[in-house]
């Protein structure tokens, strides 16, 4: 699995209040897997993680979403957390970074709580996802089908559930990732 993802550029879209293990988890395999990994955010320093009921971890942000272009980007991974994803939606530049990974036919990981930030991008109906089960009636509402799966894949859309999964979530952004552009979701999302 080395080099499965050599050449290949992903955006970890995050703000502070990420779940720590969603982002730094993934972001080690990506790394290992071969990815150039990129942390993008709302505002250039550092972002601050949570790490379960307390503050964690920092991490240096490479771009504000402000000089970030999607289609300088291979893929998308969009960590959890309540807070995270709850400003990220809120800000109408992240939500349309996101929208053009989907626009393009790109793949998106999402994991726990970043199913918000996809609702708000308005790019789940039809979909098959997972995420935190107390997202599930926003989904739906959303016109996704939810299940309560580990780890779920939908044309390019990868989702999971909570930090218990990130192996699986792992596992399938790194074949999605490489697999590149998903002309079905491309389809879906315009």
């Amino acid at each position: 699995m080395s080099n499965k993802l050599d050449g290949v550029r992903v955006a970890i879209l995050a703000t502070d209040g990420f779940e720590q293990s969603e982002l730094f988890e993934p972001k080690k395999a990506l790394e290992e897997a071969g990815a150039t990994v990129s942390i993008v955010s709302l505002e250039a320093g550092e972002i601050k993680g949570w790490n379960h009921t307390n503050w964690g971890e920092t991490v240096d942000v490479d771009l504000t979403v402000a000089e970030a272009n999607a289609d300088d980007f291979d893929a998308l991974q969009l960590p959890g957390g309540v807070m995270n994803p709850d400003k990220l939606r809120m800000d109408k530049k992240a939500v349309s970074f996101i929208k053009a990974f989907f626009d393009a036919g790109k793949p998106v990981g999402a994991i726990c709580h970043a199913a918000w930030t996809l609702i708000e991008a308005d790019v789940v109906k039809g979909k098959t996802v997972t995420s935190w089960a107390s997202l599930r009636k926003d989904l739906e509402n959303a016109g996704a089908k939810w299940v309560d799966e580990e780890v779920v894949v939908d044309n390019g859309l990868v989702t999971s559930r909570k930090p218990d999964d990130i192996p699986a979530f792992n596992d399938k952004i790194i074949e999605e990732f490489a697999e590149g552009i998903h002309k079905r979701q491309k389809t879906a999302a315009q």
